[in-house]
This record gives C-alpha cells, structure tokens and sequence, in this order.
C-alpha cells in the first residue's frame, strides 16, 4: 500500500486500484484551509490523469469529524479582497472532487458540516456511520453554501426539501440523514472507512472505460430531457463499445474466466 502527500494535510493511500484520499487535518477536525483547498485540488488532478485509479474513497484521519467546512478562524483575518482572492482557491476543492471521472465514494463519521458536507455531496456515494452528522448551516454564520451545495442536495433530496434543510441550517443525525437520501449507506459506528473501502473494491473489479463512462453519462445527464439525456448516453456507450476493454469483458464472459482489463 503505497501513499502520497499533498502538502501537509491531504494523504493519497492506495489500494490496488482503489486510491483512498484522506483529509488529514485531524487537529483542526479537516477544517478546509486555504492550504488545504490547495492541496486537495492537487491531488484530485493527480488522480484525474492516473489511469490505474479506478475509483476513489475520500475519508478523514480525524475520529470526531470527516470535515467541519471552511476554516473560519483563518477567515475570521480575512479582509473582503483577502476572501476574494481565496475564492477559486476553495472552489477548485470542491470541484476537484466534482469532477474526478471516477466514481467516487465518501466516508462520512462524526461532523460533516457545510463545505464539510459539500464534499461528501461531490462523491457519487456517501456511506456513514451512526455517529455522522451532517448540514448546510452557512445561513447561520451569514453566507450560503458555496461549494455546491445548493446545485448538489437539491439532486438528491428534491428542491423542496434542500430549501427547507439549507433556510432551516438544521443538523441532521445519521438516522434521518439516511431516511431522506442525504447519506446513502449506513455502518455500525467505525465502520465507514472499512465499508467503503470494500464497496470501492467491489466497483473496482469492473472495466475501468465502463466505469468512466457510465460516470460521465449519469453527470452529464442530469438535469436534460429524456431525449437529450438519451444522447448522452449514447454517446457514452460508443466510446465504451469500441474499447478494448469491451473485447476483454466479451472474452472473458464467453470464455468462463474474470477479465484482465486493459483499461483503453
């Protein structure tokens, strides 16, 4: 198991082709630091060009939170030009794990609040343990969710109910987290990181131009007509039918054997 750092608070752990990015800011529960957002938009570019990433799990070395959102001790320094200028720095974050083209799983115990929360909403997937909470409190403190939250929960929970939770800037408790679909697996307390992982293995055994693929058509989709939608997807299954991995995964198949992708 190999591992690479990005600066001093974002860990890359890799598992076969399950690449595990940690948020490794454990003393300040991963508050999001100028440094950090730094950092971790690093290392989503990194694992965007690897190849033999087939899926990503974002976790937290912090046992009371996954992430508690932005740093707001250093921005409390802040003049207005100061926020200005970090601005993209905190966007290219969020939208490092955004746009990873793989799937991407979250790891979710204890607080994940506001940009905290708005990373796990960029995942494909949130697996939580009991202990998780979660929430868009930026209301609270005078600002909205900036790193996607009012584009993402509404995807998942409706619009209606995304207005009520984000006005509202309510914590949830794991229980009724997964009740209304904010969280999508939940684990007996501790067992996130493992649940995950094993998940991210499961998916992992399968072509990785499928993977990509499949990922692209289910972003790029949302939110079009069928028909448009539709085009999409075709356009998807052109680029995955003609792949070597196509020929393998027929081979194999036909063949009674597990597949050796080439992953091309």
């Amino acid at each position: 198991m190999g591992e690479e750092r990005y600066g001093e608070f974002v860990l890359v752990r890799r598992h076969g082709h399950v690449a595990e990015l940690v948020l490794d800011r454990p003393k300040a529960m991963n508050a999001v630091s100028t440094e950090m957002a730094r950092s971790l938009a690093a290392a989503c570019t990194a694992l965007g060009a690897d190849r033999d990433a087939r899926v990503v799990v974002l976790t937290s070395s912090s046992e009371r939170a996954f992430c508690v959102g932005a740093d707001l001790k250093e921005r409390n320094s802040f003049s207005d030009a100061d926020l200005l200028r970090q601005r993209p720095v905190a966007r290219g974050a969020y939208t490092g794990v955004l746009e990873l083209p793989v799937p991407v799983i979250a790891a979710v115990h204890g607080f994940a609040l506001g940009g905290g929360f708005e990373l796990a909403l960029a995942c494909d997937l949130i697996v939580a343990d009991a202990t998780a909470v979660v929430g868009l409190p930026e209301v609270s403190v005078g600002v909205i969710p900036g790193g996607g939250g009012t584009q993402l929960l509404p995807r998942r929970v409706g619009a209606a109910r995304a207005a009520e939770l984000i006005f509202t800037a309510r914590r949830l408790e794991a229980p009724e987290a997964a009740a209304l679909g904010l969280v999508d697996q939940l684990t007996e307390v501790g067992q996130d990181r493992e649940e995950a992982l094993a998940l991210a293995a499961r998916i992992a055994k399968n072509s990785p131009v499928g993977l990509r693929s499949a990922k692209r058509a289910l972003r790029l989709g949302q939110g079009l007509d069928l028909r448009a939608g539709l085009e999409v997807e075709d356009a998807a299954w052109r680029a995955t039918a003609f792949s070597g991995d196509r020929a393998e995964g027929v081979a194999a198949f036909n063949e009674k054997r597990a597949p050796e992708w080439p992953g091309e």
